[in-house]
Parts: C-alpha cells; sequence; structure tokens
C-alpha cells in the first residue's frame, strides 16, 4: 500500500476529533478510527446512558410522590420506543460526523481501520498503508473489560458497549461489579422494572468514595434491588428457559463444583459485566513502539500530555483521553485536547493539564458526586490533627424537608489551618450540580470561611445543605476576614 506523509496524525475520533482546528486548514491531517466514530462518550458512555437515567428517573417518581402525599403510577415503560429515540439521535451525529471527516474537508483523510504504531510518529493500518506524521496524538480510548469466566461468551452477556441496544427490556438482569457503570445500570434496569441482581465481589460499591458515602449509597442500592456482596460469578451457563444460570461463590475462594443445587445461583435473561475498563495502548502496540507504560496499561504522559519514551518526554508525540488518563472522564478528556491542541500549535510556548480538583459523579439513585480528596486520603497526606470535616444532611434544610429527604448528604473535607478545601463528596438530589460551588471554590483557591460566608445562598435552595456543610467545618479565620 501507498506510504503518505502528514502534519498531523491522530488516533481516535472521540476528543482527539477536536483537535482539528482552523489553524490546520492549511496542512495535511490524518485521523484513523477502528471503531464508530465518535468515541464512547458519545456512542456507548455518557451520553446514551444519560439518556436511560433521566427516563429511569421519571419511572420512580412515584416513590417519591408517595412520601409527599400525591399518589401516581408508571403505567409501563417503552423500551424500544425509548432505544429507538436515544439511538435515533447518537447514530445519526456519529455518521454526520465520520462524513464530515471523510467527505467535506480536503486536508483531511480519515482511515477507518485499526491502527499500530510503527515509530514514535508513525502508524500503519490493518491494510498495509503507512502514514508518516510530523506530529501525532495517541487519543484511541479504552473498552471494556471481560473477566475470565466459563460462559462469559455467551450471547447473553454484554457490557455497556452493547446493553442498551437491546431488542426489548429484560425481566431479569445479573449486573457484575461495584463500580459507577454498574451502579448507572442497576438502577435503570430496576427504575424500569426488571428484577435487577448485582453482584460485587467486594464488601462495599463505589470503593472509591469517601467511606461514608460509599457506605450509605450501598444501603441504598440494596434497598432498591437485590444487592450481593463478597461474591465471585464462577461460572455462566444456559438454562432451559433460554435464559442463564449464574453460579455464585464468596469472594477469593475456589469456585463451587460441589453437587447441582448447593452452590448459590442467580436466574437471568441477560448479564452486564461492567467491572472496569483498559486503555486500548495495547491495541495500537504502544509497547512495541518504545513508549513507556503505567502498571495498568496507561501511556505514560508528562504535564503537557507529552508521551514519554524511556523516561523522557518525545517531541511532537501526544496522549490524552483514557488511554493515558487515570480518571476516564470525558471532560478530562475534553480539557485535555483543548491543551494538546494549543501545544500542537504552539510547539515552543507548551501549555500544562491541570491534575487538581477533577470532578466525578455517578448518575444512579441516588445521584453521587465528588472531586479531591477522600477524608481518609486527606488524613494520611496532612495527619489527623490537621484535617476537619463536616457532613450535612439534606433533611436537616428547608428544601430538604419539602423532600421529606432521609438519605442526602453533603460532606466537605479541609485543612482547618487554613481553610483550604481538601474535598468534597455528596450523595443525593442533584448531587453532580450541588457540588460545582465547591468546585470553583478548589480550583480558584477560596478558602472555606470565605467561600461559606463571602456570598449570599438562596433561601431556601438545596444549595443551602453546601452552605451549612462549609459553615460546620472547624477551619481558622483567614486574616482578611478578622
Amino acid at each position: 500500500m501507498e506510504n503518505s506523509a502528514a502534519d498531523l496524525a491522530i488516533i481516535g475520533s472521540g476528543s482527539g476529533n477536536s483537535l482539528i482546528t482552523p489553524f490546520w486548514d492549511s496542512r495535511r491531517v490524518v485521523i484513523a478510527e477502528a471503531g464508530v466514530f465518535g468515541g464512547t462518550c458519545l456512542n456507548v458512555g455518557c451520553i446514551p446512558t444519560k439518556m436511560f437515567v433521566r427516563p429511569a428517573a421519571l419511572a420512580r417518581v412515584p416513590e417519591e410522590a408517595a412520601r409527599l402525599g400525591v399518589v401516581q403510577r408508571t403505567e409501563s415503560v417503552d423500551w424500544p420506543g425509548m432505544r429507538d429515540r436515544i439511538f435515533g439521535r447518537i447514530d445519526a451525529i456519529s455518521a454526520a460526523g465520520e462524513r464530515y471527516r471523510r467527505d467535506d474537508l480536503d486536508h483531511v483523510e480519515l482511515i477507518s481501520q485499526q491502527v499500530r504504531l510503527t515509530g514514535t510518529h508513525s502508524f500503519e493500518s490493518s491494510d498495509g498503508a503507512r502514514v508518516d506524521a510530523a506530529q501525532l496524538v495517541i487519543a484511541a480510548g479504552s473498552r471494556a473489560v471481560l473477566p475470565e469466566i466459563p460462559g462469559i461468551d455467551l450471547p447473553h452477556v454484554h457490557t455497556s458497549d452493547t446493553v442498551m441496544r437491546l431488542a426489548e427490556l429484560p425481566k431479569r438482569v445479573l449486573v457484575i461489579g461495584g463500580g459507577y457503570i454498574a451502579a448507572e445500570f442497576a438502577n435503570v434496569f430496576s427504575a424500569f422494572g426488571s428484577e435487577v441482581v448485582q453482584v460485587h465481589r467486594g464488601a462495599q460499591l463505589l470503593k472509591r468514595a469517601d467511606a461514608d458515602i460509599a457506605s450509605r449509597f450501598t444501603a441504598e442500592a440494596a434497598r432498591q434491588w437485590d444487592l450481593r456482596l463478597d461474591r465471585d460469578v464462577t461460572a455462566i451457563r444456559h438454562a432451559d428457559d433460554g435464559g442463564v444460570i449464574a453460579d455464585l461463590a464468596p469472594s477469593g475462594s475456589p469456585a463451587l463444583h460441589a453437587e447441582p443445587g448447593s452452590a448459590e445461583r442467580v436466574a437471568a435473561d441477560i448479564v452486564l459485566v461492567a467491572t472496569g475498563r483498559r486503555p486500548n495502548s495495547d491495541r495500537v502496540g504502544a509497547a512495541e513502539a518504545g513508549l513507556d507504560l503505567h502498571p495498568d496499561g496507561r501511556i505514560a504522559v508528562d504535564s503537557f500530555q507529552r508521551v514519554l519514551s524511556g523516561g523522557k518526554p518525545v517531541r511532537g508525540l501526544y496522549a490524552l483521553g483514557d488511554i493515558s488518563s487515570a480518571a476516564q472522564l470525558k471532560h478530562v478528556a475534553n480539557h485535555e485536547a483543548r491543551v494538546v491542541a494549543h501545544n500542537l500549535e504552539h510547539p515552543d510556548d507548551l501549555r500544562e493539564s491541570r491534575r487538581d480538583a477533577v470532578p466525578s459523579a455517578v448518575f444512579t439513585d441516588p445521584e453521587v458526586a465528588q472531586v479531591g480528596l477522600t477524608e481518609a486520603e486527606a488524613v494520611t497526606a496532612l495527619g489527623a490533627e490537621h484535617v476537619t470535616s463536616y457532613l450535612q444532611a439534606y433533611g436537616d434544610t428547608a428544601y430538604g424537608w419539602a423532600l421529606e429527604d432521609s438519605s442526602g448528604v453533603f460532606k466537605v473535607i479541609a485543612d482547618r489551618r487554613d481553610g483550604r478545601i481538601l474535598g468534597a463528596h455528596v450523595m443525593g438530589y442533584q448531587a453532580s450540580n450541588l457540588i460545582q460551588v465547591v468546585i470553583s471554590a478548589m480550583s480558584f483557591g477560596i478558602d472555606a470561611h470565605t467561600a461559606a460566608r463571602g456570598q449570599y445562598w438562596i433561601h431556601p435552595a438545596l444549595m443551602e445543605v453546601a452552605e451549612n456543610a462549609l459553615l460546620g467545618l472547624d477551619v481558622a479565620t483567614p486574616s482578611s476576614a478578622r
């Protein structure tokens, strides 16, 4: 096949797609995408999942309404209609983006094949075509992990890549995993009326969350669906009714192969495996090209997003998003893409990526959001004597009364010496929005005392839970406020 040269080559069409700015209009650009154009977030991640989360929240309205003296009921759930509405929009966006890059831009070439690096600035497609680039960006994302379980290859077994396109709503769903993807889908299917069993090998869900939040969310999840903790799925097999049977065993124990009926078993129509994601560095041949990798397979980069080889940054070679970021968050990938876009165009005036105050949210029920350190991490970093925290219940505020909320909490952690906010952890209604005020304070260096007392807080808005959490911290008063 013919070799070609490019001013810029990009592997991956998620956040990497945004690197093609007007700066490149008079230059040659090659973008390679082996999967569906637009990347994980658009096609199988953030956007379609939230388009299911919203109707799931509506399906749960009767439960909330009953607390407030209003009788409502969910008549039915139109899964095929919902699915077609969601992917009718998403698939069209993906196709339009692909068509625009492939057909409408004379200076851009789209390679719709798997490519592997042949050096630090070159790659080869599966049909043998080679591209050499003056600058190269690796933004090839990540993929779902499938554990080694007998029966994991049965057609009943899905990941987040496929489960949203099911032909019909399953009556029985087995969810394997205890992280954010598992929590979101367990909530969605449960809200729609499916019988959900969630199996997790740990003692609590959301292991990366603050301990107060993890324990509270685990209790709420167990209230809403069948939660089996400290369990491993040891085998999946066909059942006579057309579904599957999954064998469970205590975590860490040998698989149970005793007499039929002696093991713990779960019957399901489908199985959703949500045990994590791995970076696609192996698929692009990063190790073979001499690039440095973290133990989990992520491509190592410096603060400017330059890829490291032998511990040193390679000029003109960048990586961004899930393939290099521990966060695996779309807003982080977008930030890194803005940094890389600048650095590609201004190689002698490099900008650094921000690695502090990175927030995340789990769009389940109840919603969970977090930023910064957990309390345990803060104590390890600073010592217990320098850490203060306060946990404010939603139900102890005026709007919390209106909600009749009994589970929502807003927790803030700070350095008691100067009021520097170290982290915030929220569980409850609109957690992903309520936490933003603390993200802003952390990002702009506003101490807890000033954040709490230096602005008006609308009464009786729910945001008062954030105000009260900040007011509850035992922090020093800054000299400017004395």
